[in-house]
């Protein structure tokens, strides 16, 4: 599998494992680019609907996942605890394994960019804005085929929020059934298409990348 934005490849990644309970053993490549534009504190500070404000930002950004469909954004608080509180949160970079488990998925959270150090001053500054209720929520996108969500912004400031301790604020975005006669809360599955250039396309990419980093 690759995840691309627009030409630019962010993940390879290949089956591991014999039977159905493959790992998903996966590089990720520099170069991602949120879809949302800076967060300043004063937003943060006086910030009103944020589902609202980063709909409008997917919306507009050349650099978001959102293609035809039906799509919703909504506020989350409560994870169970090992979604951020263990190595279901993926902090190595650039590889790493995910445990795809027969019928129960991996249900974890991947960073699409290396984590700042802990002691990043944009890290310690969030911190502040955890402590005072302020923080701007972290934009995940829940993809089915990994029973995960990716960081598509707010890397550091889910940082912040664990180094006090806390569960990130997020806002998640899903897409749901085109039907719009469908419950909302029922989500369609993440949309795929064949790499393009095919398997060929795949081995050349992921050639490269291991000749760049042999360790991975």
């Amino acid at each position: 599998m690759t995840l691309l934005q627009g030409q630019r490849p962010l993940l390879l990644g290949r089956s591991d494992g014999d039977g159905c309970c493959r790992d998903l053993a996966m590089h990720r490549l520099d170069g991602y680019r949120s879809p949302l534009p800076p967060i300043r504190s004063a937003l943060m500070r006086d910030p009103g609907n944020w589902p609202h404000r980063y709909a409008s930002w997917l919306d507009e950004s050349p650099e978001s996942p959102l293609h035809d469909g039906r799509w919703e954004l909504r506020e989350r608080r409560e994870f169970p605890p090992y979604v951020w509180f263990s190595e279901e949160f993926v902090r190595d970079w650039p590889g790493g394994s995910l445990e795809l488990y027969c019928g129960g998925g991996w249900n974890g959270v991947l960073p699409l960019r290396r984590l700042s150090a802990p002691d990043d001053p944009r890290v310690k500054a969030y911190r502040k804005h955890v402590r005072d209720g302020t923080l701007a929520p972290v934009l995940l996108w829940r993809v089915t085929f990994l029973d995960g969500w990716l960081i598509l912004d707010g890397h550091d400031r889910a940082l912040a929020a664990l180094e006090e301790g806390r569960t990130p604020p997020c806002v998640v975005l899903t897409r749901v059934p085109d039907d719009e006669n469908d419950e909302v809360t029922e989500t369609a599955g993440t949309r795929t298409w064949p790499h393009p250039g095919g398997p060929r396309a795949w081995d050349e990419i992921a050639a490269r990348v291991m000749f760049e980093c042999p360790r991975d």
